[in-house]
């Protein structure tokens, strides 16, 4: 069975930022970004400082690989709605914090945004997800392309490579079954194990150190305690939201009967006021016809206005009757 493992969470934080161990964040890199990533340094500034005050804002890691790109790395446990924004402002902050005042835009540092979800966000089934910025014509959906000076200027072949590049990694989508080296480590990630038949880049040193038996005794109780309050904050959630959400429907569904039956009394009141309408002028068409036979039955023994008294019908109207009777 395998050895039980130190959560990349934790080991990112502490045990990754040395120089001894880059190899390890250089092998996820690598898989990740399909491509291979060389650290040259972990960068601290106001993004990623560990400032107990925000450290709902700040990033787990931010290094600097090799080609001048800054890659930062968040994992997030806690439910934001808002995670989207919050990429963006991450992505956005790193950004402004690496450029000089007055300097040209074109040295802006290329951004690549790694985020780790341990919580289900946003409706698709697939489990890393990539986003890039591109430009397509409205008429002919054409691609626009940087020209051969840009190319050269901006030492890039594409206008994606010079926006910010982001991937969401949602753990709970993975299946536990490891198709590819990614794959090997997207396991890792979420089972806290690595199999003896993985073959990832850095996974062999990852399994090496970042095995839990192998930590001091003092290093072991903070790491308990991190777990501990990760656990403490999944059973927070359940006791808050998802208990809300259970009384919130009993409580929805109780206020639907109310207004079910409301609103059914008074569909019923319309549909019977409608109803004593339609009666009514039933009955005033079929006494003004009663009325017009028994004028049609006086017309040869009294007088138009006679007539009127005795039925109710205007003069007019009995003259209508005797027009239409040709009289």
């Amino acid at each position: 069975m395998p050895r039980k493992l130190i959560s990349f969470d934790w080991a990112i934080k502490r045990i990754l930022r040395g120089k001894a161990n880059f190899d390890i964040l250089e092998g996820f890199l690598s898989e990740l970004l399909y491509e291979d990533v060389k650290i040259l340094e972990v960068l601290e500034s106001e993004s990623n400082k560990d400032i107990k005050e925000d450290k709902s804002n700040r990033l787990d890691i931010k290094v600097k690989n090799s080609n001048e790109e800054i890659i930062i790395i968040e994992i997030q446990y806690d439910r934001e709605m808002d995670f989207l924004q919050r990429m963006l402002y991450g992505a956005s902050k790193v950004i402004s914090e690496h450029i000089k005042e007055g300097e040209a835009y074109s040295n802006i540092t290329k951004v690549i945004s790694i985020n780790i979800l341990y919580f289900n966000f946003g409706e698709g089934d697939d489990y890393i997800y990539k986003g890039t910025t591109n430009f397509i014509g409205i008429h002919d959906n054409s691609k626009l392309e940087l020209t051969s000076k840009q190319k050269t200027v901006f030492k890039s072949k594409s206008i994606d490579k010079l926006y910010p590049q982001y991937y969401l990694i949602k753990i709970a989508n993975f299946d536990d079954i490891a198709k590819d080296s990614l794959d090997e480590w997207i396991y890792f990630l979420k089972n806290e194990t690595i199999e003896d038949n993985f073959k990832a880049k850095g996974l062999k040193k990852a399994k090496e150190t970042l095995d839990y038996l192998k930590l001091e005794d003092d290093e072991r109780r903070e790491y308990e305690a991190f777990q501990k309050s990760l656990h403490d904050k999944a059973s927070a959630y359940e006791s808050t939201y998802v208990s809300g959400h259970i009384d919130g429907e009993k409580r929805g569904l109780k206020i639907g009967i109310k207004r079910g039956i409301e609103q059914g009394i008074e569909l019923e009141r319309l549909n019977s006021e409608k109803r004593l309408q339609e009666e009514k002028l039933e009955n005033e068409k079929r006494l003004k016809q009663e009325k017009i036979e028994i004028a049609k039955n006086l017309l040869d023994v009294l007088d138009t206005k006679t007539i009127s008294i005795k039925t109710g019908l205007s003069v007019e109207e009995i003259e209508d009757i005797k027009k239409s009777l040709n009289l």
